[in-house]
């Protein structure tokens, strides 16, 4: 495998800007200084507490304790290894990758499945895409029916890249053999059927998509991982999904629908302050939004929208507005959508016709400019959560009877316990019941009668399974107290200076190394004492686990508060000294009381060792001068 030189290493991280690195997927606020917050990319949360600190190289999460530099955030956002998570820093900043000599830089063979899936589908996006403007017969029907038909422009066709798969082979087999891309990536892409045992030749592919409009899927990064397969009049009769009117690409290793959105890429440089995502049912949906001025549309894969795809949402904008079709399908899976929508803590609003007009993006603006597509959005009636599920629970609430009401109100609580704040839950349940047209205070008491029922049922599905008042496992929140080797450890990271004197202060037998700190404090040390060490910004090398990684980013964000380092080392000095001599000073002032010893030494040399360690514990200790 190739190797990459240290000193190319070090150009990465001091010229590739973390906070670009980061913004590519998490939206970044000042949070005082040069540092920036925001929602934490590995973890659902509602408020930010993922802090970016770009001058110093690290970031932080002081919520989940993922921690690290713009390599490593690359390498866990983005699923790839080390080498390429530096490649594709390279690539973006234009940072020239340096090889170690005789490694050899990385051939076709040697790229991750990933990254060459990744690159496949890039190939195959623009050979749909040229078939697509091609002057042969299936991209003359295509750019008819998209123009005619679909009511389109070509320059959204060019925007997105839309493509074309012909009724039958129309090369692209052939054309990613030429680009001899692997065996591997070839039978896991999802663009072809292959037998098992069958020798790759373009015979032996079968296109998965034959005659058909194809969308190309990106990830939240702008990347092709997928397509979506429109039927047409093309599309022959022998494809076995001729009836399905939407295909997509199968899951893939670089592709889980459930976990993407189509547009995020673009929609997420878009929201802001009163520009909600707008969340529609399909692809064809959100480009008529994209093409008439409404750039903040996103679509779920064709399938109901999911937890993964909420929390990727509401890592850019915590509002969106739902804007599926009028249809029962299309209410139903707005009401599925709901629950999901609480618990993500995404703040949802409804869309809805006014009069007898039918709520469908694609047909609503096909042929509007954007100055009328924007007067008929603002046009639009937009619900609360709580108006929405009201109606949708009970359409004729006027003439419903009591215990209707009431019923509806439970079906209506089943979708507030989603929501984990309770102010949030209290809010709603008052919403409701004045949709519902029901007396506040009942509704409030039959929720807390309705979580008192959950919350026994729970308990009674919990019986016997979880271990009483468990202890906290080893290196949890407040599971150990702070200790002089962290102390020392924060003082060594903030006061690099003082490294080379406090590795020669004390016996570094002293240091406790069975926790990550007295670890980290005995190696970083050690690094001083052969005047080897790298600098705060370089520690990649000398960290082992993820904990010394999220140790050493915590306390590289943490503002130091002392004034005067010195005295904070002489403490943590003092700590450390009592902490190994008082025990060995006890046990001896015990064996001369007991007027025999348990080891072989005499009671004179037991004497003059406790005479010496009083003496050291009497001595100031701190660092030595500066040299």
């Amino acid at each position: 495998m190739p190797v990459i030189k240290p000193t190319c290493l070090r150009d990465i991280k001091l010229r590739a800007n973390l906070g670009d690195v980061v913004s590519r997927a998490v939206t970044l606020k000042k949070a005082g200084g040069a540092r920036l917050k925001g929602l934490c990319p590995f973890h659902n949360e509602k408020t930010p507490s993922f802090h970016v600190d770009p001058d110093k190289g690290f970031y932080h999460c002081f919520g989940c304790g993922k921690s690290g530099d713009a390599i490593t955030f690359v390498r866990e956002t983005e699923q790839l290894t080390f080498t390429e998570a530096v490649e594709a820093l390279g690539k973006r900043f234009g940072i020239p990758i340096e090889y170690e000599e005789g490694s050899g830089g990385p051939s076709a063979e040697q790229r991750s499945l990933r990254q060459e899936l990744f690159a496949l589908h890039d190939a195959a996006a623009e050979h749909y895409h040229q078939v697509f403007k091609g002057a042969g017969a299936t991209g003359d029907w295509m750019r008819t029916y998209w123009a005619e038909r679909r009511k389109f422009s070509p320059e959204l066709a060019e925007e997105f890249k839309v493509g074309a798969a012909g009724p039958a082979d129309e090369g692209l087999a052939a054309l990613l053999l030429r680009k001899k891309f692997s065996e591997d990536a070839l039978r896991q892409c999802g663009l072809f059927f292959i037998y098992e045992d069958a020798l790759l030749t373009p015979g032996a592919m079968k296109p998965r998509f034959r005659g058909r409009l194809m969308i190309p899927i990106r990830d939240h990064q702008g990347r092709v991982c997928a397509f979506t397969a429109r039927q047409t009049d093309l599309t022959p009769q022998d494809d076995t999904a001729r009836e399905a009117k939407y295909v997509n690409s199968p899951e893939t290793p670089i592709f889980t629908k459930g976990n993407l959105l189509f547009n995020l890429d673009r929609a997420r440089t878009a929201v802001g302050e009163g520009k909600p995502f707008v969340l529609v049912e399909g692809q064809l949906d959100a480009m008529r939004c994209w093409s008439v001025g409404l750039k903040t549309a996103v679509a779920p894969q064709g399938t109901s929208i999911t937890e993964g795809q909420l929390a990727l949402l509401r890592r850019y904008h915590a509002q969106a507005e739902c804007f599926f079709d009028s249809d029962s399908a299309g209410q139903k899976a707005a009401l599925r959508f709901l629950p999901l929508a609480l618990k993500a803590g995404v703040e949802a609003r409804f869309l809805t016709a006014t009069g007898e007009g039918k709520l469908d993006p694609d047909l609503l603006f096909a042929g509007c400019d954007e100055q009328r597509a924007a007067e008929v959005y603002r046009g639009l009636r937009r619900d609360s959560a709580m108006a929405f599920a009201c109606r949708a629970v009970l359409p004729d609430i006027v003439g419903a009877s009591a215990e209707a009401k009431a019923r509806a109100a439970q079906a209506v609580f089943e979708i507030v316990v989603a929501a984990e704040s309770a102010m949030t839950r209290a809010a709603l349940v008052a919403e409701a019941a004045s949709h519902l047209r029901l007396p506040p205070a009942a509704v409030a008491g039959d929720f807390q009668a309705f979580l008192a029922r959950a919350g026994r049922q729970a308990a009674l599905r919990a019986a016997g399974t979880e271990p009483p008042n468990p202890r906290p496992a080893a290196g949890s929140a407040g599971a150990a107290a702070i200790t002089p080797e962290h102390n020392l450890l924060f003082i060594l990271l903030h006061a690099e200076n003082l490294g080379p004197r406090l590795a020669a202060a004390f016996p570094h037998e002293w240091i406790d190394t069975g926790h990550t700190a007295g670890a980290l404090l005995n190696r970083f040390l050690a690094e001083f004492e052969h005047a080897e060490w790298p600098g705060r910004g370089h520690l990649d090398g000398l960290l082992e686990t993820d904990a010394e990684r999220a140790l050493v980013a915590a306390i590289v964000f943490e503002a130091p508060q002392f004034d005067d380092a010195e005295k904070v080392v002489a403490e943590g000095l003092r700590l450390l000294r009592d902490r190994v001599l008082k025990p060995r000073l006890r046990e001896i002032e015990l064996a001369l009381a007991s007027g025999h010893e348990e080891t072989d030494q005499p009671a004179r040399t037991l004497t003059d060792e406790y005479l010496q360690i009083q003496r050291q514990l009497r001595a100031p200790i701190g660092l030595p001068p500066a040299a």
